[in-house]
């Protein structure tokens, strides 16, 4: 079983920028590839950005490209999503997620998932 818990959420302005943090514990935080989603109010759940479990692989939504950055740091069993640039349409409720056998860009294939921490952005 793993426990995932994301942090770093909050109210920002336009233009803003933010940085989440998502901190396992459970199991071998580097045998799981790990995943950013997150669900904006009367939407569906959205696919953010991943990355292998060596890091050495990255995937990004189109929406999200040039202005989120996502990193792992093994050692610590910690994922980061790092937000610039942040408009209104970022604001969502915003989930890590773990994969136990590759990075995959959908929801579904994700074994694991933390609470969500919210990201509110003011125009």
């Amino acid at each position: 079983q793993v426990q995932l818990v994301e942090s770093g959420g909050g109210l920002v302005q336009a233009g803003g920028s933010l940085r989440l943090s998502c901190a396992a514990s459970g199991r071998a935080f580097s045998n799981y590839a790990m995943g950013w989603f997150r669900q904006a109010p009367g939407k569906e759940r959205e696919f953010v950005a991943a990355i292998s479990r060596s890091g050495g692989s990255i995937s990004y939504a189109d929406s999200v490209k040039g202005r989120f950055t996502i990193s792992r740091e093994n050692a610590k069993m910690t994922v980061y999503l790092q937000m610039n640039s942040l408009n209104p349409e970022d604001t969502a409720v915003y989930y890590c997620a773990a994969n136990t056998v590759m990075l995959r860009v959908t929801a579904s294939a994700y074994d694991y998932w933390g609470q969500g921490t919210q990201v509110t952005v003011s125009s």
